[in-house]
């Protein structure tokens, strides 16, 4: 049997299964901006996209602009009738310009996405490469959209309903349009959260306890991981496998003998006693991380340093740390991150609303006395400062966790 064999049925595969899941996501972006009942028709799309990868297979004369906008359109009307002019669960009469921008979007894209896809077994002579281009195309494909969906949706949702009205969440919870005609009242979950629930506060106390913590663990793991990997004593090796075992046990077994010992040495309920706590959960991760890095650092450098008079400190001061910069810099991010994130000991250790972090001032807002759209406009508040900081320095991240992976 040849690829030739089983061009046409793996195209009409292909098609059915990307017509689905463009038809899921239009389905699932125009009930979350309309609030209707917008859901896919899953019969109706398979049937429509294996028809279409096969016009495509069959006819691949349709390389033009105007042939890919009637193919377009052809696909368009075979959907409408197989739905009965419900092409995404609602009919045309009840939803006209959302159906019929949704259905215009999901035609064009799915032509010349499929066209894409089927390209390569759309001729005669057919083999192995072909086959596995257009496999890899729609799995691609396909997981952009996937991950995408699960990524950004219930961001969206979060946002959403934060901007939503205690009116509109009772009359439809799951409308999530923007009710622009309320104009600034928009935000007037925000604008609460700061003036009667101190969340201005809440990101001052964690803003300091994160920068805390960053300084205190660059300050113990920078030494010790070149220690580690420059030094030579007696256990070294044992150590540096070690070093992670710490970071292995579950906090979730450490929380009650943490609370019974703070209890006892009166550091519960103060941000102090976070800031003795945090630094022993992100140390040997940095540890790890540093370590990998400094091994890959070339060691005739810091022998030239030697040499030329240099003390090991001032070597490591003035030749290691500048050249290790984006692994510092890496590290302190994602320890900042770890500490800003932290729920379950700022939740344990904390009962004086004036010292929550953010994390623990959001849990305060899940309760039923308090409107749903205060937790979501919160939880907002909580993600959007620790995401944008990660999309700002993410290429040090990147650079940090990568290197030391292959010396030289």
């Amino acid at each position: 049997m040849t690829y030739k064999t089983f061009r046409l049925p793996l195209a009409a595969l292909i098609g059915a299964l990307w017509s689905a899941t463009l038809g899921f996501g239009f389905s699932v972006s125009l009930a979350f901006s309309t609030g209707e009942g917008f859901y896919p028709i899953w019969w109706a799309l398979l049937i429509t996209g294996g028809l279409t990868a096969l016009v495509l297979t069959r006819r691949n004369q349709l390389s033009g602009g105007y042939a890919s906008l009637i193919g377009s359109l052809v696909f368009a009307f075979v959907l409408l009738i197989l739905t009965g002019f419900m092409p995404f669960g609602i009919s045309l009469a009840e939803a006209p310009l959302a159906n019929i921008l949704g259905l215009s979007l999901f035609a064009v894209l799915l032509g010349i996405s499929l066209k894409i896809m089927v390209l390569p077994i759309s001729h005669e002579r057919v083999d192995r490469h072909d086959v596995e281009y257009s496999l890899i195309a729609f799995m691609k494909g396909f997981g952009y959209i996937f991950f995408t969906a699960i990524v950004l949706i219930p961001f969206f949702v979060m946002v959403m309903t934060s901007l939503k009205s205690q009116q509109s969440l009772m009359m439809n919870p799951l409308d999530f349009s923007i009710e622009l005609s309320r104009g600034w009242d928009l935000f007037r979950s925000y604008e609460e959260l700061f003036s009667n629930f101190n969340f201005g506060e809440y990101l001052l106390n964690s803003a300091l306890v994160s920068v805390a913590t960053v300084l205190i663990t660059l300050l113990f793991s920078a030494p010790g991981a070149y220690a580690v990997a420059r030094l030579k004593f007696s256990g070294r090796d044992a150590m540096s496998r070690g070093i992670l075992l710490i970071y292995m046990v579950p906090m979730i077994v450490l929380a009650l003998p943490i609370y019974i010992a703070f209890s006892m040495l009166e550091l519960r309920n103060s941000l102090v006693g976070l800031l003795l706590i945090y630094p022993v959960t992100t140390i040997p991760v940095a540890l790890y991380m540093l370590q990998g890095y400094f091994r890959g650092l070339p060691v005739e450098v810091e022998e030239a340093g030697l040499m030329d008079g240099l003390s090991r400190i001032q070597v490591i001061i003035k030749i290691t740390l500048p050249l290790a910069l984006p692994a510092l810099a890496s590290v302190a991010l994602y320890v900042f991150m770890i500490a800003w994130n932290e729920f379950l000991l700022a939740f344990m250790l904390l009962d004086d609303p004036s010292i929550f972090t953010l994390t623990r001032g959001v849990a305060m807002l899940n309760s039923s006395e308090i409107p749903r759209q205060h937790l979501m406009a919160g939880a907002v508040i909580s993600t959007l400062p620790i995401m944008m900081i990660f999309l700002v320095l993410e290429r040090y991240m990147t650079k940090g966790l990568t290197a030391g992976s292959v010396k030289g």
